[in-house]
């Protein structure tokens, strides 16, 4: 029995063992976590690049509860109330300048958005339900923000796409605000959703006049949640807060220029933005810096360097890259990150990463980049350039525009035909308001300036038409292209409605906005590979890894409608008011007066005022002309006498004003 004994308890004891490991597995798996990034980037028109990444993510309240240390709970209570799978908004300032800033690259396919408000969100109901839920979830944002999110409620604001922009057809709602201005009033509760708000950490760089100074300003929030679906029980909800903003950096007094060419400016962290990192938040898992030179800038960095004859060795194997005879870093990189899996090019992008975990208060983090060399070079293009305008003149009809032209990439357009045989397949959505009537049988096709046959370059196409003060006009299409085409355009003609005199905005004359287009590329996806396994665990590095879709959005248009005289009504409510005042005033007049008495009132005032010696002239003067003498007349009680002028004057205007009423009614 010892023995058996000893045995059982040793099983026991292995038997707590496994619990206690797989508990403590679970507790680990079950956390809250909140992680941090800076990605910096030069850029070719001597500006600077700077995207903020911030992730929160808490497990399923199924397995951790409703109770949360670090997720904020303003999303979650967003969340749960009206049954949100994923939605994303954002706050833009300013238009993304694909030509200077790049438009192939994981940044610019996610952050560069339209100006104004956008908001789309895939809700978790059913069919019958989504578009209350989309109602009571824009008045809750608009709230939450400070934005006039609530004009998105009425269902000529929003869209239901079916295929073009998410694939989730029936449950999503797209709505855009183009004239949305884009303030502190915004960022504020924004940055209210972080842990550690703009205290501490990286967040602590995002000095107001700093941001919105800049050229270009997004802030985006997307979250997704499998809250509903049982099919996924790990993911749980996944708050994602990104800031990017395309900044000047200060440079004092003339250019720097080295053999007749102008250097790039010098910049730091403290000239951006002014202001130092402190240290990280205290509750981020991680908290880096990212300075990343793309493709084309290292290649014209090794002509450079062979250039300058200080070296010949590659660029990318340099160990002391920071501090080269091209440009300088003010401090030593924690790990130097390549790309890698790129065969479209020799070169590949770089990332110097800094870790801000070791500094503090008396060394604050102060990252600053000096040019020693000019360098020029530019940014990678989407296969494509696409803007969008109007044509035609005249406030009663006219044509939208859009045009697609070469970058002059060919070996871009080169990988996207052989992923799909000799076309190009362009995605374009595009919502237009119920007041400007579209007539999409009119749509024209063009390549290279010669008109097609709409059929052949068309793949699929959805119209949902527009209803007079009900919905939008949506268009979705797939357009193919030749691989070797140099501009392709389409056209499509409309007619300008009038609206209620109720319906005009306070700016009116200023024009309407068309939102912007969506042009996708969906034979093009931009990401970047990292040969280290390890960075697959840091968000902002996972971002850039994700491999998304080329995307971008075209000009807001501006509609000139025709307005009416909005100075009529002051004028009729003017010549009503005189109207009114002249009849009751006359009437009042009319019905208080007593003639009799004030002519008697009068005379009696006149007599008293009369002296000795006018009164004496006056009797002389009747002797001469043989009259009698008039003795004073005294004031009698008896009635006044009733004054029919009077009476008549009252029943005439009495007869015009009701005359007035009747013909203006």
């Amino acid at each position: 029995m010892g023995i058996w004994g000893s045995i059982f308890l040793l099983f026991l004891i292995l038997i707590s063992t496994y619990e206690s490991f797989a508990k403590e597995g679970s507790a680990e798996e079950l956390n809250e976590e909140f992680t941090e990034g800076l990605l910096l980037r030069p850029l070719p028109d001597r500006k600077v690049l700077a995207h903020f990444h911030f992730q929160s993510s808490v497990p399923p309240t199924r397995t951790y509860g409703r109770h949360h240390h670090l997720f904020p709970k303003s999303i979650y209570q967003l969340i749960n109330k009206f049954r949100v799978r994923e939605m994303e908004l954002s706050f833009t300032q300013g238009r993304w300048n694909y030509e200077r800033w790049g438009g192939y690259d994981p940044i610019s396919s996610s952050n560069a958005k339209p100006p104004g408000v956008e908001l789309w969100a895939i809700f978790d109901v059913p069919l019958d339900q989504v578009d209350a839920s989309w109602k009571n979830l824009t008045h809750a944002l608009s709230g939450l923000f400070c934005a006039s999110i609530n004009f998105l409620e009425h269902s000529t604001s929003y869209s239901a796409p079916q295929w073009s922009f998410r694939s989730f057809a029936g449950k999503l709602r797209y709505g855009t605000l183009p004239r949305e201005a884009v303030c502190t009033e915004n960022l504020t509760p924004w940055l209210k959703l972080l842990p550690c708000r703009d205290k501490a950490g990286i967040s602590a760089l995002m000095d107001r006049p700093s941001i919105y100074r800049g050229y270009y300003h997004s802030q985006r929030l997307h979250f997704t949640s499998d809250e509903y679906d049982t099919a996924k029980s790990n993911s749980g909800i996944m708050l994602e807060q990104t800031l990017t903003v395309v900044l000047q950096p200060n440079t004092l007094g003339a250019r720097a220029m080295v053999s007749g060419k102008t250097l790039q400016p010098s910049w730091s962290l403290s000239s951006l933005f002014g202001r130092k990192v402190h240290g990280k938040c205290s509750v981020s898992k991680s908290s880096n810096v990212y300075v990343q030179f793309e493709q084309n800038l290292l290649s014209e960095l090794k002509e450079v360097w062979k250039e300058s004859e200080e070296s010949e060795r590659g660029i990318l194997t340099h160990n002391n890259l920071w501090t080269n005879p091209i440009f300088e870093m003010s401090a030593s990189p924690h790990r130097i990150v390549k790309e890698v899996g790129n065969s479209q090019q020799e070169d590949s992008s770089i990332l110097y990463e800094f870790s801000v975990e070791d500094f503090n208060d008396s060394e604050p983090f102060d990252l600053g980049l000096k040019w020693k060399l000019p360098v020029a070079w530019s940014c990678q293009q989407a296969p494509l350039r696409a803007s969008r305008f109007l044509m035609g003149s005249g406030n009663e009809r006219g044509a939208i525009a859009i045009s697609l032209k070469s970058s002059g990439n060919n070996n871009t357009q080169r990988v996207g035909c052989s992923e799909n045989g000799s076309q190009l397949r362009i995605d374009i959505f595009q919502v237009v308001p119920w007041y400007v009537k579209v007539y999409y049988h009119t749509l024209k096709v063009f390549i290279d300036g010669e008109l097609q046959s709409t059929m052949e370059n068309i793949e699929k196409m959805h119209i949902s038409s527009s209803e007079d003060k009900v919905s939008p006009g949506v268009m979705e299409m797939i357009l193919r292209l030749p691989c070797g085409v140099k501009t392709a355009a389409l056209t499509l003609e409309f007619d300008k409605g009038f609206l209620h005199i109720d319906e005009y905005p306070p700016d009116a004359n200023q024009g309407f906005d068309i939102p912007s287009a969506v042009v996708s590329f969906t034979d093009f996806q931009a990401s970047i590979g990292f040969e280290d396994n390890f960075l697959n665990k840091l968000p902002i590095l996972n971002e850039l890894q994700e491999r998304k879709h080329v995307i971008c959005y075209t000009e807001v248009l501006l509609v000139p409608l025709t307005t009416p005289d909005f100075s009529m009504p002051y004028n009729v409510i003017t010549i009503t008011c005189t109207v009114f005042a002249l009849y009751f005033g006359s009437l009042l007049n009319a019905l208080r007066r007593r003639v009799g008495e004030e002519e008697r009132l009068l005379k009696s005032k006149a007599a008293k005022k009369r002296g000795p010696l006018t009164s004496i002239l006056s009797k002389l003067f009747a002797k001469l002309t043989g009259r009698p003498i008039k003795p004073p007349e005294t004031p009698s009680a008896s009635p006044s006498s009733i004054n029919y002028k009077v009476i008549v004057k009252v029943i005439l205007v009495a007869g015009m004003a009701v005359g007035w009423q009747y013909y203006f009614r």
